[in-house]
């Protein structure tokens, strides 16, 4: 007969451990909530198992796991691996066949669909493919990221943001304790060479002195660059930004489907950094344009050339898309908000379910928080030469 009664246990808020016999323990922590951990010993080795939260699992629950947690033990067996057997816990090869399946279908670029699952296999797969989801420590990812990391500095950033992509997706399932843990691995690896290749991308602590110089002067390409980087949008959503689009009271800038490159629509919270450069292209802006950003006629986009063109005037390496890599870097690097928060503002595919819920409302609230900090980290003061009307 157990020590503890039912009454007990929802009674017990104040923190301690409260034994019921046979290495059986109900844990109260600080903040008064509940969990079981059954203690067992085996050849001279003593282990805590949790086998649930008090709020799910009952009294007489706890007894029957506990009994079975014991059980294992004599028999030789590990019951946290027994355990997820039971659960049917994927490897990372199954986890990202099944991220990638469920992705595919949104994405347009044929190209990018091979090459997703492809640099896993390539370079994911032969070192952690065959671990449990739950079992893949930073440690491992560092590996893997680390063997490339300066060869193929791209690809790596690449390989990275895909295989938090597939961990964050196994935390949604709950095959995971915790998200990827890719701020930290990002920490531990050394600084990328710089190199004008594709999609180059500026380390993001360049990037407000970068700013101080790109509002010197102030053209319509200039303009259309900084709102890119602030808004961490892609070169043709800037230029093909249009008047109907942006709600300036409010701060939103909501991309139509058909302009998106994952065919859905994107909602882009404006900081007020970039709110001051929406309303400097109002103040400019011809009549009758419908284009936020002017082109070479008002009734026309702007040319796909144009912000390289300030970039190769300015006499920079980096590409244009590449500060939607610094911003990403920015955010797993030098601050705590989640990789999933990063990954919708840039409108990349998450096949969890926590695509969904960053659409709603009350976590728009957490992008708009984002992105404010962005602007912040960015600056928002300048010394910018004002024209009559932007060039």
């Amino acid at each position: 007969m157990g020590k503890l009664t039912a009454t007990a246990v929802k009674a017990s808020k104040a923190p301690g451990r409260y034994g019921d016999g046979d290495g059986l323990f109900l844990v109260v922590s600080k903040s008064g909530s509940g969990s079981w951990v059954v203690r067992v010993q085996k050849a001279g080795r003593r282990r805590d198992i949790g086998i649930g939260s008090a709020k799910k699992v009952s009294l007489a629950a706890a007894r029957e796991k506990a009994a079975v947690v014991r059980s294992q033990m004599e028999a030789g067996l590990d019951p946290i691996a027994e355990r997820r057997k039971a659960e049917g816990i994927p490897t990372f090869r199954e986890a990202a066949a099944t991220v990638f399946a469920a992705s595919q279908k949104t994405w347009r670029n044929g190209k990018h669909q091979w090459q997703w699952m492809r640099t896993l296999e390539m370079f994911a797969f032969p070192t952690i493919g065959d671990i449990r989801v739950s079992e893949i420590t930073a440690s491992q990812v560092h590996d893997v990221l680390a063997a490339i990391w300066l060869e193929k500095p791209e690809t790596a950033r690449r390989i990275r943001q895909r295989i938090g992509v597939v961990l964050d997706w196994a935390f949604s399932k709950g095959f995971r304790e915790t998200e990827a843990p890719m701020r930290s691995i990002s920490k531990g690896l050394p600084r990328q060479p710089r190199n004008a290749g594709h999609h180059a991308a500026m380390p993001f602590a360049d990037l407000p002195a970068f700013l101080t110089r790109l509002r010197e002067k102030e053209t319509w390409g200039r303009l259309a660059l900084e709102a890119a980087i602030l808004t961490a949008a892609r070169n043709g959503e800037i230029r093909g930004a249009t008047w109907d689009e942006i709600d300036l009271e409010t701060g939103l800038w909501t991309i139509p489907a058909g302009r998106m490159k994952a065919g859905r629509p994107h909602i882009v919270p404006l900081s007020l950094a970039s709110r001051r450069i929406f309303e400097r292209a109002a103040e400019l802006r011809t009549a009758g344009s419908k284009y936020v950003f002017q082109g070479a006629r008002p009734d026309k986009p702007m040319s796909d050339m144009t912000l390289m063109k300030v970039l190769r005037d300015m006499k920079v390496e980096w590409t244009v898309h590449g500060f939607r890599s610094s911003f990403r870097d920015w955010v797993s690097e030098s601050t705590s908000f989640p990789g999933d928060l990063a990954e919708a503002a840039l409108a990349h595919a998450m096949a969890n379910k926590t695509e969904a819920a960053y659409r709603r409302g009350t976590l728009l609230e957490k992008r708009q928080k984002l992105m404010s900090a962005w602007g912040d980290y960015l600056g928002q003061t300048s010394n910018v030469v004002r024209l009559a009307s932007a060039q």
